[in-house]
């Protein structure tokens, strides 16, 4: 026979336990470091710009890449006037989108003096019209040769140009990103071969950490690393983790002898421990390559996005 006070304790025992366990998830989700997630602008690379915003809108998105120049159609023109620009912002305006991050195309280790010349003349150009579009940081690129052949002759004139660049981006208010990106060679099959450039190669990391202004920092994209170094689990974080400035989301796939582009979540990238230990507080965004399914795509990295929340006692995510 269960006596009725026997009863009682175990339902308080019950009570108590229940109520450890709420206190323990409430106050894990109050501790959790949230991450603010937007959308980059190369999966739509050959929208109207229009089309970019009503992408954005439809997924919930607030922060919202832009780009300008490199022949692509779904950016602004090389030299935007006044009239393009405020076309633009009236778009962030009218869609309630903030486009505080540019794209500009460059590459500051190109053999030839002079070419490397003009190359900064039009930086300097895009990152003017930056701003203009209200912009607060620019992704650049260091350039596409590879590691091995970057000279110490091409090296300091890649320093001086980011040193350049950061003095005129320090008097507009805006901040420069380089972006973790290897050079590619594209292959029959269509995928991609990634070599280690200067900003995939540790030990030219590491120098650039050392020789480029203090206020230049680094778009942080896991995926191109991966692709050149895919044993490193890490995506070199431990290097670059108190530089980290700009983030890009994605994962590569292998196909053949090189790598396709796909979602987060795609293939074996395991986001949850980078995102547990980034330093990094600012908008990471969501870039999806491909153009034949780019809002399936970007669905499949939300929905990546939700399992690691769910997965993880110190992350959780926001648009």
């Amino acid at each position: 026979m269960v006596r009725t006070n026997d009863i009682d304790g175990r339902l308080r025992r019950c009570f108590r336990l229940a109520k450890r366990v709420a206190f323990r998830h409430q106050t894990m989700s109050e501790t959790k470091k949230t991450i603010t997630i937007g959308v980059g602008e190369w999966g739509f690379r050959n929208l109207p710009m229009r089309d970019h915003f009503e992408i954005a809108k439809k997924f919930g998105f607030k922060w919202l890449e832009f780009g300008i120049g490199g022949g692509q159609p779904g950016r602004l023109s090389e030299s935007p006037d006044e009239a393009e620009v405020a076309q633009f912002r009236a778009l962030g305006d009218q869609y309630g989108i903030n486009t505080p991050f540019c794209c500009i195309e460059n590459d500051f280790t190109l053999a030839d003096a002079d070419e490397h010349t003009a190359m900064l003349e039009k930086v300097e150009s895009q990152i003017k019209a930056a701003a203009a579009c209200g912009a607060t940081r620019v992704r650049l690129f260091a350039g596409f040769t590879p590691a091995e052949k970057v000279t110490n002759e091409i090296w300091g004139r890649m320093i001086d140009a980011f040193a350049q660049c950061g003095k005129l981006c320090a008097e507009l208010g805006l901040r420069i990103g380089i972006e973790t990106h290897g050079g590619i060679e594209f292959n029959d099959d269509g995928s991609a071969t990634h070599i280690n450039s200067v900003t995939t190669d540790p030990g030219c990391l590491q120098r650039l950490l050392t020789d480029l202004p203090p206020r230049v920092g680094f778009n942080y994209d896991p995926g191109n690393i991966k692709a050149v170094n895919p044993d490193d689990k890490m995506c070199l974080l431990d290097l670059l983790n108190d530089r980290i400035n700009y983030c890009h989301l994605k994962d590569w796939s292998r196909r053949g002898q090189g790598w396709v582009a796909g979602a987060i979540g795609d293939d074996d990238l395991d986001y949850q421990p980078i995102f547990e230990q980034l330093k990094f507080d600012g908008i990471c965004q969501i870039e999806y390559e491909p153009l034949e399914d780019t809002e399936d795509g970007i669905q499949r990295s939300l929905d990546y996005l939700k399992r690691i929340e769910q997965a993880s006692d110190v992350v959780t995510f926001k648009l």
